[in-house]
């Protein structure tokens, strides 16, 4: 069962390298870059929201000593990830997914992101911008809670008994990707579902739950691991740099805003 176990995971891997390789084919490099555009316009207030969400949780719910525990650290990043969910990547991945589902369609119709936007808006109104909500926010609360979580209990354990332990960037990087993977590994199935559900064949679902049974029920369960190889290369150094930039972000604005 071991040996059949490792066969799959090959044959996974060698089907997302020839995806890499038949789009390069097809499309050229830039082909890797579709959606691109959309995620950058939504990158920033999207990490904005997150982690001020986060360190406004955080600071109301530390203990006396100002330390944050792993549990704490779960609940912050849950509320974060539901703010992040509701007031920017909600909006911005169902118009990402519509971007890349139109360029590889036979006659796209968008010409770039605003004109996209106003189309979009134009024919769906703007519920056409929220597809997916509610696997939006269950993808995105779970995330972040998975990421908090583990970044918090990490930092925790390299500090010990010594809360003013400097962490070194690297050892940040190294504690993101660990973060990192543990969120693909605990949320790919809601990140599937979260992209039927804002996709171009959306309508083939009635709700969330529809669209998970359907997966299982058509495809089986395997389906809904789909693309975690490159998401799991994509996310590790995501995160790790993300975490980085962010705790020394907040070395420096320590430092020139002196806080309790």
């Amino acid at each position: 069962l071991k040996a059949i176990h490792n066969i799959k995971k090959l044959c996974r891997f060698v089907y997302d390298i020839d995806c890499v390789k038949q789009t390069v084919h097809s499309h050229g490099v830039g082909g890797l870059y579709r959606g691109l555009s959309s995620l950058l316009y939504g990158s920033i207030p999207k990490a904005a929201v997150r982690f001020g969400v986060f360190e406004f949780l955080s600071n109301k719910m530390r203990d006396e000593s100002g330390k944050l525990d792993g549990t704490r650290g779960l609940l912050c990043g849950l509320g974060a990830g539901v703010a992040e969910a509701v007031v920017v990547v909600c909006p911005m991945e169902t118009v990402k997914v519509k971007f890349i589902h139109d360029q590889t369609s036979a006659n796209p119709k968008y010409r770039g992101f605003f004109h996209g936007v106003r189309e979009i808006v134009r024919t769906q109104g703007l519920k056409g911008t929220y597809q997916g909500l509610t696997a939006t926010v269950l993808k995105q609360g779970s995330n972040q809670a998975i990421r908090f979580y583990v970044m918090t209990s990490l930092r925790n354990w390299y500090k010990g008994d010594d809360p003013n332990k400097v962490i070194n960037p690297l050892v940040t990087g190294v504690f993101g990707a660990i973060a990192g993977a543990a969120s693909v590994f605990g949320n790919t199935p809601l990140d599937v579902i979260k992209t039927r559900m804002q996709g171009l064949e959306a309508h083939k679902y009635k709700s969330t739950v529809d669209c998970a049974i359907k997966i299982m029920k058509h495809e089986g369960p395997v389906a809904f691991y789909k693309g975690t190889v490159p998401r799991l290369g994509r996310v590790c150094m995501d995160v790790a740099i993300v975490f980085i930039i962010y705790e020394e972000v907040v070395k420096v604005l320590n430092k020139v805003w002196k806080t309790d």
